[in-house]
């Protein structure tokens, strides 16, 4: 991964000065999570973000968007993982921009993307692993449109999103990834099961019991979702993986200034020298981990073959290291850890819910050995 432009600096410096004053966990996360906010987030931040234009990153210049990409977008989510920050911004500026990207529902959409006002949703899964060529959900033609039955669930804002992109079986048998298409499903059409998540976050388990949409819905070509789905989800993963990055980061910077700060036996803990060999080995996985993100996000903007490959190298290697530098954090802080009235024990808990989003570590480890010819 080259160095970072003077474009892409000025914008990590931005996000970072932006959600540092703005979406930290006790202005964001704790705020929403105690007022019992259905939602999650707060419209005002996502508002905010339409304002800095960080919302139209992902989406191209002659549509109104920034036209920059996935390396970008890796930097605005680094520092949404720092701070804990609670807001639709993957799921909307990145997965759902990019699957709607070159269709009608863009020009539908993206002006309410832009603006900080809509929030989009994509459902994918529908068990308890990720395992999208599974889709067994189905949509039969019936007159001008198609009728959906089946379920999804771990829909990420979705329950509460303005329109979820949701892909559907209209062809071939589960496992294949043939004969899949992706529907744009208006807010209130499916049953909604609301589902609050390890990190306060907010998702749902969506039913269609015989939902009628019609052909406008389609997104994309008719039983050829597999490669614009690919893409979103691929360009998500390596979203995720740049916020784990960001929570270990955020995760380790606390922990470091607690080192500094707790005294045992008269001494700084951070004195301790197994202690600073522990942090040190962090920070050196820190930075492999972020190098692996970015140049995974690098390859995806240059439509390199191997995106895929790196994309989950990105996402299985920030999964691991995000784990150990919450379970180092907690550790090194002891009793207090433990408590919630400390923040490091909410990074664990997003560190918990990102590890699984697009696919967990052994999802990721068995997709880099078979794209690896194992």
């Amino acid at each position: 991964m080259a160095l970072l432009n003077d474009d892409q600096k000025m914008l990590q410096e931005t996000a970072a000065n932006f959600l540092r004053e703005e979406g930290g966990p006790a202005k964001q996360l704790r705020h929403w999570r105690d007022t019992g906010c259905t939602d999650g987030y707060g419209t005002a931040l996502w508002k905010q973000f339409g304002e800095l234009g960080l919302t139209g990153i992902c989406i191209p210049e002659d549509q109104g968007g920034l036209g920059l990409g996935s390396v970008e977008a890796a930097l605005v989510l680094e520092e949404i993982g720092r701070n804990l920050t609670p807001s639709p911004f993957l799921a909307t500026a990145v997965v759902g921009a990019r699957a709607i990207v070159g269709t009608a529902h863009a020009e539908r959409w993206f002006p309410s993307i832009l603006a900080g006002e809509a929030v989009l949703a994509l459902a994918i899964d529908e068990n308890r692993r990720h395992a999208p060529e599974w889709t067994a959900l189905s949509a039969e033609r019936r007159g001008n449109g198609f009728v959906l039955n089946g379920t999804k669930q771990f829909v990420v804002h979705g329950n509460s999103a303005d329109v979820v992109l949701t892909v559907a079986r209209t062809a071939g048998s589960p496992g294949e990834p043939e004969g899949l298409t992706m529907f744009a499903v208006p807010k209130g059409t499916a049953e909604v099961e609301r589902v609050t998540l390890a990190d306060s976050s907010k998702a749902a388990r969506l039913t269609f019991d015989n939902v009628e949409l019609d052909a406008d819905a389609v997104v994309g070509e008719i039983d050829d979702a597999w490669s614009p789905v690919s893409s979103a989800l691929n360009s998500g993963r390596a979203g995720v993986a740049a916020e784990l990055v960001g929570v270990a980061a955020g995760s380790f910077a606390m922990t470091t200034d607690y080192l500094k700060q707790r005294k045992q036996f008269g001494k700084l803990i951070g004195e301790f020298q197994a202690l600073q060999h522990r942090a040190a080995h962090l920070y050196g996985e820190i930075e492999i981990a972020r190098a692996a993100g970015l140049k995974a996000a690098e390859l995806i903007d240059s439509g390199d073959p191997k995106a895929e490959l790196l994309v989950s190298v990105a996402k299985a290697k920030a999964a691991a290291v995000s784990k150990l530098a919450v379970q180092e954090g907690v550790q090194m802080h002891g009793g207090i850890g433990m408590t919630d009235e400390h923040d490091i024990g909410l990074y664990m808990k997003r560190d918990a819910v990102l590890g699984e989003l697009f696919g967990d570590i052994y999802f990721h480890r068995s997709r880099v050995a078979t794209l690896s010819g194992y």
